[in-house]
């Protein structure tokens, strides 16, 4: 049995709390949060855009800690799970590797490529496991593309193009400051950097064309120069200033003996599939694979079983690992000064 501690209980918290009850093999046994109300189980002033709601949870059987110190010298703990704010990932995941803990961090891994770097370094060096929490390949829209790619089921990768739009998330003061969230790229457009960067490894440059919005891009399109100059792979993202579509993400992937297809979006509160997963073959068909539940909460739970199993084999996990997620942040930053230079730039 792993034993885990989740340090902050924010919605992340909630959700990853949640998806551990899914995960066997894997106990929730602490958890750590400043705020005495939410640490005391009342999480009604939780909300997020999506799962459920929160309300308030028995946590009698759990170990409570107010300071993250406190839990890292917690002897009970295999796992420490990090959802605490971007800027405070890196010190509590150098922190959290040298009182000896595996460490599972939400994504970004951190808002620069140094403290990524740091943190990488760390984990090594404590001879302990760093997972970074990547979540987009687990969802099964994402995880059906990425199995049909990795085994070349139809034919080579050509390219494809990406979308992760969301209205301006007026409710985060910070969400604009880069050396607190970072903005769309680091919260929103990684998922699909990380994506990418596990579909056709790391791109060699990158030309983008975006807003500002103060330091950070507000919304970009980005070409992604691939050492395989017949890959052409292109992603649009950030953020809108209308409220009606609160969240779009898409893909269209080309392969050599198939086009795979899927478009999402929340509009006026509700969710629509404007293109559900499709595999248009090179015979002309149009196939729609049956995929998982349509419970959120199962991807996550799917990520969790990954770390887990990284965990027990001792082996870094080929979708969550450390560096992959350092590559991530690298290619936002990458896509950052393309925007402010208006030129193309060496990755």
């Amino acid at each position: 049995m792993l034993h885990v501690g989740i340090a902050g209980i924010g919605f992340m918290g909630m959700i990853h709390y949640l998806a551990y009850q899914r995960v066997p093999g894997v106990r929730v046994t602490a958890l750590c949060e400043p705020n005495a109300k939410r640490l005391a189980g009342d999480w009604r002033d939780i909300k997020g855009n999506f799962g459920p709601p929160g309300k308030v949870m028995d946590l009698t059987s759990l170990r409570k800690y107010h300071r993250l110190e406190e839990m890292l010298a917690d002897e009970k703990l295999d796992v420490v799970d990090l959802c605490l704010p971007p800027a405070m990932h890196a010190d509590a995941a150098v922190a959290a590797s040298k009182a000896g803990k595996h460490v599972f961090c939400e994504k970004p891994i951190a808002l620069t490529v140094a403290d990524a770097q740091r943190m990488v370094k760390s984990a090594a060096a404590a001879k302990k496991l760093l997972c970074i929490g990547h979540v987009l390949p687990f969802f099964p829209e994402y995880a059906f593309a990425l199995e049909a790619v990795r085994k070349g089921k139809y034919g080579k990768l050509l390219g494809g193009h990406f979308k992760r739009v969301i209205s301006d998330p007026l409710w985060l003061p910070d969400y604009y400051k880069p050396e607190k969230i970072g903005g769309p790229l680091l919260d929103l457009h990684i998922h699909d950097a990380h994506f990418i960067r596990l579909l056709f490894g790391m791109p060699t440059a990158v030309f983008s064309r975006g807003r500002m919005r103060g330091e950070v891009v507000e919304f970009l399109e980005t070409q992604f120069i691939c050492s395989d100059s017949s890959q052409v792979v292109t992603a649009t993202s950030g953020v809108i200033l209308q409220q009606g579509r609160a969240f779009t993400h898409a893909y269209e992937i080309h392969l050599e003996k198939a086009t795979l297809l899927f478009d999402f979006a929340v509009i006026d509160g509700q969710p629509h599939v404007a293109t559900p997963v499709s595999v248009l073959d090179d015979k002309g068909q149009v196939q729609q694979p049956k995929l998982g539940s349509g419970d959120p909460v199962d991807a996550f739970a799917a990520e969790l079983k990954e770390v887990a199993k990284s965990v027990k084999s001792g082996k870094p996990s080929a979708i969550l690992g450390g560096d992959l997620a350092a590559d991530a942040i690298t290619l936002c930053q990458k896509q950052a000064q393309s925007v402010a230079s208006g030129k193309l730039v060496k990755v």
